[in-house]
């Protein structure tokens, strides 16, 4: 039996509240970044097959934003961040100030590198907040940005968690101004563990190896 296999609603409640601390120092970083009230949530957290995490960003040969990261220390993984080509544009637009900006070949540096920051504030967050709770040594590396197929962008880190099962944990989040809920840029993490760590994330969680 797979860990993923012996997760239940506890656990999978743990992760979700994980990552709504991390979101809520998340989003502080954003305020001082942008200059204005950010709020971000996390609405859900699951479990989901290879298959149905394509799904849910337009299938393996749709193209989107990605920030990729390797956690390092105790646990390490893969860590991506996904955002539809529309949800990137718009939040560099919010960043920026570029009401038409487009995700082009000749994109400015400077655009790129507002997504950069954001994979990096929100994935630094939420590995602050899952070390804190988990009392394990989690950081990010440097992240870095792919605009292609998101078959090919999470290609490696399949090929890793592949090897102790067919699933990975997804968390949603949604981003928006204080004052324009209903103006919300939304993406997803996908956490892939290396295989080994597998066993130490869940243990930590409260999910023994041997039941």
């Amino acid at each position: 039996m797979s860990y993923f296999d012996r997760m239940n609603a506890v656990h999978i409640d743990i992760l979700k509240e994980i990552g709504n601390i991390g979101a809520g120092h998340a989003a502080t970083a954003l305020s001082k970044l942008l200059n204005k009230k950010i709020e971000m949530t996390i609405p859900d957290v699951r479990i989901i097959s290879f298959d149905e995490m394509m799904d849910i960003v337009g299938g393996a040969d749709h193209v989107v934003a990605a920030v990729f990261l390797r956690i390092e220390g105790d646990a390490p993984g893969n860590m991506f961040f996904v955002l539809s080509l529309p949800q990137a544009e718009r939040f560099i637009q919010q960043m920026t100030g570029d009401a038409q900006f487009k995700l082009t070949s000749e994109c400015s540096e400077l655009s790129l590198s507002a997504l950069q920051e954001l994979g990096n504030i929100l994935a630094g967050s939420y590995l602050s907040s899952l070390s804190d709770f988990t009392k394990l040594n989690l950081y990010p590396s440097v992240p870095e940005l792919s605009i292609d197929m998101i078959g090919a962008i999470l290609s490696y880190g399949l090929i890793e968690v592949s090897r102790v099962g067919d699933c990975v944990i997804v968390i949603d989040t949604a981003i928006h101004e204080e004052q324009q809920p209903d103006d919300r840029v939304n993406g997803h993490f996908f956490l892939l563990l290396d295989p080994d760590s597998f066993n130490i994330i869940f243990r930590a969680l409260g999910v023994e190896s041997n039941e």
